[in-house]
């Protein structure tokens, strides 16, 4: 491999720099990318916009000199215009508007998605505003620095409405959350969505849900959120966060088909229908592990996997994806609620006959001090009784996100959820119980099977 060219700055893209340049040190390795942050932690923007993070610098997940000093080049500020895949080659815009070709032997388009920006009146108005890069955290925070907002409108109750919602109210905004859904965080069951939403408000954030919101407006220099059957609430900012698309323009106009939800197209390998050019993250599709067949789930962690398997093979590997789970949590001020695997209402479709068991426990012995409830939603499949999914909600104390990564890891290897109680997990009063609360879900869900 001469020249690998990679689209794409973000986790997918310098993920597969990297692989490429440890395993083919004289390969050429150049990332094309529009802003001025590579590699930066877009996860992390709702905790600098709060204020927890002071310094937007840290967000970095390696600096540009560190990947640079790994011999990876990078064009900051560039955007690819257009692809030649039958002569190899990229065209190029520089900050200064010259267009110069480049040539490849294998290219990765790693572009990301973009923040769907709903049809809705007004959505260009000054102080509305949609997140997904850096430059619109900063001009968030240059509003928030200049106006001091007092109160804000969050329209989705998804992750990024969720996390911002916590991150607003900390900047002692009144916050609103505004869903077309019927419950708040739709990833997971409406029974931990109704808790989640009663925490919302015990943190003083209004919740709506199960309405379309139809335009914004101004009024007596406020913003006026309006929805169906005549809703309407006013704040000094608004937020959408209505979820994101990936971003495929270029590689389409390239003749690069597209597949679930319009990601482009790929194998395990993340091989596009078009030779040499792979694609990874979230403009690309993913393989999920439990539904043997693609998905679309733009999560980071998801994209630094497939990136590096994408930088790996583009300079002569044949590694596979593994696939996903769908493996996520969100912090909601004192909450943590996560996620792996299927529910009922995904198992179902796929061919599954499932059932899930709701179980309660306190996250560490109740006689230690500090004991706090955790919700356990296990979701198996009834007549082999192989773990399908897990949900899980708890106080941000009580190891959540590392309590689903056992059910994750269990599933990955095709555990039965009777096997959940031969796992060997650690114990100690203060942090769980001799049977951890894994595993004590796992028995009431087997209980549940054998009586049923």
């Amino acid at each position: 491999m001469g020249k690998l060219v990679i689209i794409g700055g973000s986790d997918a893209g310098i993920s597969g720099a990297l692989r490429a340049r440890e395993l083919s040190p004289a390969t050429e390795v150049t990332v094309v990318f529009e802003d001025r942050y590579p590699n930066f932690s877009i996860c992390g923007l709702p905790f600098y916009l709060s204020g927890e993070v002071a310094d937007w610098r840290t967000l970095a997940h390696r600096t540009a000199q560190e990947i640079e000093k790994e011999g990876v080049r990078l064009l900051l500020e560039h955007r690819a215009t257009s692809l030649d895949p039958a002569r190899k080659r990229v065209l190029v815009r520089s900050p200064g508007g010259e267009l110069r070709e480049m040539a490849y032997d294998g290219l990765i388009l790693a572009t990301g998605a973009r923040s769907i920006r709903p049809n809705i009146d007004g959505i260009d108005l000054p102080g509305v505003f949609l997140l997904r890069w850096m430059d619109d955290a900063f001009a968030i925070e240059r509003f928030i620095g200049e106006r001091r907002p007092r109160s804000a409108i969050i329209v989705g109750a998804g992750y990024i409405g969720m996390e911002m919602a916590d991150a607003l109210t900390y900047r002692g905004m009144k916050v609103t959350v505004v869903e077309f859904l019927d419950s708040v965080l739709t990833t997971v069951d409406r029974e931990l969505g109704e808790r989640i939403e009663a925490h919302l408000k015990a943190h003083g954030v209004k919740v709506h849900t199960g309405i379309s919101v139809t335009g914004v407006g101004e009024t007596e220099g406020q913003l006026a959120v309006r929805g169906a059957d005549g809703f309407s609430a006013m704040a000094d900012m608004v937020l959408v966060a209505v979820g994101a698309r990936p971003r495929t323009e270029l590689a389409f106009s390239a003749g690069i088909e597209s597949g679930f939800k319009g990601a482009l197209r790929v194998d395990r390998t993340m091989r596009t229908n078009v030779p040499d050019i792979y694609a990874a993250g979230d403009c690309a599709e993913t393989w999920h592990r439990i539904l043997r067949q693609n998905a679309y789930l733009p999560l980071g962690t998801t994209a630094h996997k497939q990136g590096r398997v994408a930088g790996e093979n583009a300079v002569g590997g044949n590694r596979e994806f593994q696939g996903t789970l769908g493996t996520q949590a969100v912090k909601i001020f004192d909450l943590v609620v996560a996620r792996t695997g299927l529910r009922d209402c995904e198992a179902a479709p796929a061919g599954f006959d499932p059932v899930t068991v709701e179980f309660e426990a306190w996250d560490h012995k109740a006689y230690y001090p500090g004991a706090r409830k955790l919700w356990i939603r296990l979701t198996g499949e009834r007549g082999s009784g192989r773990l399908l999914g897990a949900q899980m909600l708890g106080d941000r104390r009580s190891e959540v996100s590392k309590r689903i990564d056992v059910f994750a890891a269990a599933i990955y290897n095709d555990m039965p959820i009777d096997a959940l109680s031969d796992l060997d997990l650690s114990y100690t009063p203060p942090l769980s119980s001799p049977w951890d609360p894994v595993q004590m879900s796992a028995q009431a869900w087997s209980k549940w099977r054998r009586q049923g």
